[in-house]
């Protein structure tokens, strides 16, 4: 009876080492994953759009520029903000139907080339992008495109946004934002962000401090106290054996 008690203890106790240690593997990470609502378009020619509930244009902006950062971000707007990577385009933009929610939109660069209208993008992003982005359709895109917000008066010319599948969501481009513990960057106290100044990415630069305490006999590293005693040893008796 008692060794049936000892081993059911036993497999409960491997149970819960085994549970526990599924549980720790299967508990999601510090980075939340924003749902993907909407996909337009095909190929390198994709838009998905993404939605942050709860979360203002401009921190949803802070959280992926803290991620990942940008090579070009505009200015802090609590409507529309841009991010720029190298071949992506995030184009964040305050729900009009539920304006304490955030849309992401992610577009590719060649979304971006056929939708968007230069004259647009001039008041997000520097004249040097946008030349660069547009130069080979002469300086301004094929549509009139605003993003989409405005997706119903400023229709995309590729394709229309419909609900993404499952193999859309496997393609969609991964938003995640680490929303624990803190970021430290190197490099000056200026910020690079588009029409910013300085206030939504600044860097502060705070001085290190720090205190080494002594023990009062002043010297960090004192000798053994004066009570410290060797250890006794002994020495046994006997007799050693030469070799002839």
């Amino acid at each position: 009876m008692k060794k049936r008690m000892a081993l059911g203890l036993k497999l409960m106790l491997v149970l819960s080492l085994v549970m526990s240690l599924l549980s720790a593997c299967g508990m999601p990470s510090v980075q939340d994953t924003y749902p993907l609502e909407s996909v337009s378009g095909s190929g390198n020619t994709t838009s998905y759009v993404y939605r942050a509930a709860d979360r203002s244009v401009p921190e949803v902006a802070q959280e992926l520029s803290e991620e990942r950062r940008p090579d070009q971000i505009s200015a802090e707007n609590e409507e529309r903000m841009f991010l720029v990577y190298q071949d992506q385009y995030y184009h964040l933009q305050q729900d009009p139907n539920k304006k304490e929610d955030t849309l992401i939109e992610v577009d590719s660069k060649e979304y971006v080339r056929q939708n968007y209208d230069s004259s647009f993008l001039q008041g997000y992003l520097t004249a040097t992008l946008i030349g660069n982005l547009f130069d080979s359709f002469g300086g301004s895109g094929y549509g009139k495109y605003r993003g989409y917000t405005d997706r119903d008066t400023y229709k995309p010319n590729q394709g229309t946004y419909r609900a993404p599948t499952s193999s859309d969501k496997k393609a969609a481009p991964p938003i995640t934002v680490d929303r624990k513990g803190s970021i430290t960057r190197r490099g000056g106290d200026t910020d690079t962000s588009v029409g910013s100044g300085g206030g939504l990415f600044s860097r502060k630069k705070e001085p290190s401090t720090g205190t080494v305490e002594r023990n009062k006999s002043g010297g960090l590293f004192d000798s053994p106290k004066s009570s410290y005693k060797k250890p006794k040893t002994r020495v046994g008796g006997g007799r050693i054996k030469r070799r002839r």
